[in-house]
């Protein structure tokens, strides 16, 4: 009889739902956060095309540079769940006022940070066909793939600027020349480039090769960028987006997925933000926006398609998501703790709740995609 009484009262305690287990907030909660954020970019940049001024190298960069083509990567997603004709506007004003062309050197740049812009231009052009949207991105992808260099993507951000992009060309037209260049540009950075610069063993990527051993965190650990990883896990979660069930390569794209997903997860800061450096809490440690941002991003889609289990790690995402809109969210919408541009921890320091980064695009676009995705759960 007691051990009858006891399995119940145990039964009706695994029943009731923990109390201290974060939830995500509603749909049209989460929503009206990003719109707030959005909002708060868009006020302050009327014009598209104006230039960004870098203020430390006293110089202003043409407004197709990747950290505006990665806030228009979340304007898409944005519009994608809440189709506001000023976001299409926006955004096709940006891409008709560049002449739907790449920065620099327009269709002959080999540099993803270069034509990380025509993902947008894809994307818009599926909404309103017009042939003038891709002439020129078609012509620098069609360079990239006749070309025999795989080479070209020295530091993992460049996968994310890059590799979506081709991925988006071969699900436009129907080539598959376009996906299979795009492998072979990923497995040289992933397994070729100094010796390979994604560690197998520990589910995540060093930067380049300035960071593959000996070089050591200062806890004699090895060095994991938060955003680096963050930029592959978007750059395959956008990848996985568009290629077919039955391409060839897919299973191993998954495969990268949930082992850095898994990685990143061991590496969670008790608050649900992640460290700019994921294994070094001591070496400019503290919340960081980006890469916080992608990896909700990455496993919020996972979730969503079916790659993670909803159970497991619903509440990793809530937690993460919930801790950005409470802490890094302004009433406005401006977006704190983002740290600015650079390759390593101590790069784009300090990184606080009122730090203002050097450029404050591409945290936003972080930010929706994220948002966008989360929506969907």
């Amino acid at each position: 009889m007691i051990r009858k009484t006891l399995a119940i009262v145990f039964a009706i305690l695994v029943a009731i739902p923990s109390f201290g287990e974060e939830k995500l907030p509603s749909r049209r909660d989460v929503l009206k956060t990003l719109v707030k954020v959005n909002d708060y970019y868009l006020d302050n940049h009327p014009d598209p095309l104006l230039g960004i001024p870098y203020y430390s190298r006293k110089k202003v960069y043409e407004a197709n540079i990747w950290t505006r083509a990665v806030y228009f990567e979340g304007l898409m997603a944005l519009y994608s769940i809440y189709p506001d004709n000023r976001y299409y506007d926006y955004a096709y004003n940006w891409g008709d006022g560049f002449k739907w062309g790449m920065r620099r050197d327009n269709t002959t740049t080999r540099d993803a940070d270069n034509y990380c812009c025509g993902q947008t231009y894809v994307d818009l052009y599926r909404l309103t066909p017009e042939p003038k949207m891709l002439t020129k991105t078609k012509a620098c992808m069609n360079m990239l793939v006749n070309t025999p260099q795989v080479g070209d993507w020295t530091w993992i951000d460049a996968i994310q600027m890059g590799m979506p992009l081709l991925a988006k060309m071969s699900a436009l037209t129907g080539d598959p020349k376009y996906r299979e260049k795009a492998w072979k540009m990923y497995s040289w950075t992933r397994d070729s480039l100094a010796g390979g610069l994604f560690n197998g063993k520990e589910g995540l990527w060093w930067r380049d090769k300035d960071f593959v051993p000996p070089y050591k965190e200062p806890n004699g650990k090895n060095c994991y960028w938060s955003r680096g990883n963050g930029w592959v896990v978007a750059a395959l979660v956008r990848v996985l987006d568009e290629i077919p069930a039955d391409d060839p390569h897919r299973a191993a794209y998954v495969a990268d997925l949930r082992a850095m997903l898994d990685a990143a997860v061991k590496c969670q800061r008790k608050d649900g933000f992640w460290n700019v450096s994921m294994h070094d809490e001591s070496n400019y440690g503290g919340k960081e926006l980006t890469g916080t941002a992608l990896f909700v991003y990455g496993l919020a889609w996972a979730v969503n398609n079916g790659i993670l289990d909803r159970k497991t790690y619903l509440p990793v995402i809530a937690k993460a998501w919930n801790a950005m809109v409470k802490e890094a969210v302004h009433p406005d919408g401006f977006l704190g703790y983002v740290q600015g541009t650079g390759k390593e921890p101590k790069d784009g320091q300090p990184v606080t709740y009122d730090s203002i980064p050097d450029f404050d695009d591409y945290g936003t676009g972080c930010f929706l995609l994220a948002g966008s995705e989360v929506y969907k759960l």
